[in-house]
């Protein structure tokens, strides 16, 4: 390691500058004063407080959704041109400054990465949204991160792992948690139900578990359910001391006024206009079971942005038991060990990792089908993830979309059915044309960021007659985090296949850029305490700096050994 690195891991004290692009605004016109980055000086920080240098920054599209939405989007609740946005949530930072009543927890040169979706007493203040990211050279971590709602924010990282790569664990981490989805088997205790009874509901309903003494909804709601399952419901309720309410489909809206969100909506025969009506009053994490046993009439539309916002999902079963509709096949989040796992929209950042992730787990699909409209991308995954495939004896397969045989050659490929198809494209209608290619007991994890109230067409007959589930995910926990990275620090998952492009600070803006544009088939990393340097594929290294490009991994790859000769090269003299 040269003297600069050297001095640059030992967190020298910085000077007065600390420049940052701020987001005053919806669009990336919007992005820095006239252009360019500010600069508002280095802060200041308290006893009780941090200051961090950031070291490496991840673009996501998470990013491109807060410029294209500004301050319409969910989690801005601030006043954009006062206080502007600093992006950047998938950062690695280092301590240069503890505050002096931490100084036995801390201190300088302490590299640490963060659980972005931050939480102090119920306010959600995450990084890069809220509190200032990555996209600047140094910030303040104030008790908000050290203490809040779960505790410490920050995650130590070894000193001898890339900055890169821990920057990148966080959307690795994302990526991990959609295999870790768990889901309840039985109606929420304590929760508030709601029974709905279609034209078509049975007379002999029973429910085997989750309405006794030992575990029972606080509250039972019934519309229509026909008359002697509902005596039995009412009595039953009346011994568990379970409120009940009647609610009148004919006049939903009002019946529903003042009633909470409904943690389950259990809905007796197979109508669509039912489920239609029903889905909109779900609470968070809550459940549709639908019990038929005949098709519905037709498809259904699905809020699929709360599908993947607020992890609703549908189960179901032929049967008349309700249990049993939760319980007989309960909803799996991992892949089918030795199954067929399609992902549709492979080519991007987040696909690659995803497809990454499913040829290095141990128990791999048989069969890993990547589709995606640009035929580079593709391209990449071929190169960079097909031999590893290969090698564990997978039918690694990708498919352009655009090709003239490509439905042939998927439905080939697909046979009875994919177990699992993860939506990594984020299109409605891309969710309900690839739902006609689930397995039984198959499913769908729709991981693409699709708003809420966006709408997908699925028949959900397939729900209670085949098993099929439909899943989604967004965001992830802490310990996740910690998983991803503690992988990442072991050599299990490699976040620096990721990478694909990267830059200095000033090179922000057209990171962004790029990125809505899906310019480069990876990540973009921005290192904010480099020289200028502009936004560069790693290929192009080969050229703009040859050493760097030498230590890349079969001339491709991003390593710890080319980041360490790329800082060396790009640091300034001082650092």
């Amino acid at each position: 390691m040269s003297q600069k690195l050297d001095t640059y891991k030992q967190a020298p004290q910085p000077g007065e500058h600390n420049r940052l692009w701020p987001l005053y605004g919806k669009g990336l016109e919007n992005l820095g004063k006239d252009g360019q980055m500010i600069d508002i000086g280095l802060p200041r920080f308290g006893p009780d407080e941090l200051l961090v240098r950031h070291d490496a920054c991840g673009i996501c599209f998470s990013d491109i959704k807060v410029i294209n939405a500004g301050q319409e989007h969910p989690r801005i609740f601030k006043n954009m041109q006062e206080d502007p946005v600093v992006l950047g949530h998938e950062v690695s930072m280092t301590v240069i400054g503890v505050g002096e009543n931490l100084r036995d927890q801390y201190k300088v040169g302490d590299r640490f990465i963060i659980q972005a979706d931050i939480y102090d007493k119920g306010v959600n203040y995450a990084y890069g949204y809220m509190l200032q990211g990555g996209m600047s050279q140094y910030a303040v971590i104030d008790r908000r991160i050290l203490a809040g709602d779960h505790g410490n924010y920050l995650l130590p990282v070894r000193p001898t792992t890339g900055y890169a790569e821990s920057a990148l664990a966080e959307p690795w981490a994302c990526v991990i948690a959609a295999y870790e989805l768990k889901y309840r088997t039985g109606l929420k205790a304590g929760g508030f139900t709601w029974v709905i009874g279609a034209a078509s509901a049975k007379a002999d309903y029973e429910i085997s578990a989750g309405f006794a003494a030992d575990s029972h909804p606080a509250k039972l709601a019934l519309s229509n359910v026909p008359d002697a399952f509902a005596a039995k419901l009412v009595a039953q309720a009346q011994k568990l001391g379970i409120e009940v309410v009647n609610i009148d489909l004919a006049n939903l809206e009002e019946s529903m006024a003042g009633q909470p969100p409904v943690d389950d909506i259990i809905i007796l025969g197979a109508n669509a206009d039912v489920i239609e009506a029903a889905s909109p009053y779900l609470a968070d994490f809550g459940i549709v079971a639908l019990l038929a046993d005949e098709p519905l009439p037709r498809p259904v539309q699905v809020d699929v942005g709360r599908v993947h916002y607020n992890r609703w999902t549908y189960v179901g079963g032929a049967g008349t038991d309700i249990a049993a509709a939760y319980s007989a096949t309960p909803v799996r989040s991992e892949l089918k060990p030795g199954g067929k796992a399609w992902f549709v929209g492979a080519g991007g950042p987040i696909g690659q990792m995803h497809v990454q992730r499913a040829v290095q787990i141990a128990n791999s699909p048989a069969t890993i089908v990547c589709s995606d409209l640009s035929l580079e991308r593709l391209q990449v995954l071929q190169e960079m993830i097909g031999p590893d495939a290969r090698a564990k004896g997978i039918n690694f397969v990708c498919l352009g979309a655009s090709d003239p045989g490509y439905a042939e050659q998927l439905a080939q490929l697909a046979g009875d059915g994919f177990d699992d198809v993860m939506v990594l494209a984020p299109a409605a209608v891309v969710v309900s044309q690839s739902a006609a290619y689930l397995a039984d007991k198959g499913v769908m994890n729709i991981f693409a960021g699709l708003k809420r109230g966006t709408m997908a067409t699925l028949d959900l007959s397939q729900v209670y007659l085949h098993d099929r589930r439909f899943i989604g995910h967004t965001a992830s926990t802490i310990e996740d985090l910690r998983l991803m990275l503690s992988q990442t620090e072991n050599g299990q998952l490699a976040p620096n296949r990721s990478v694909a492009a990267i830059g200095s600070l000033e090179a922000a803006k057209d990171g962004f850029d790029a990125a809505q544009k899906a310019k480069y088939p990876g990540k973009i990393v921005i290192f904010p305490q480099i020289k200028n340097f502009p936004l560069t594929a790693l290929e192009d290294l080969r050229d703009k700096l040859p050493t760097v490009y030498a230590k890349l991994k079969n001339g491709r790859e991003w390593t710890v050994e080319a980041e360490q000769e790329f800082l060396d090269l790009m640091l300034p003299e001082q650092a």
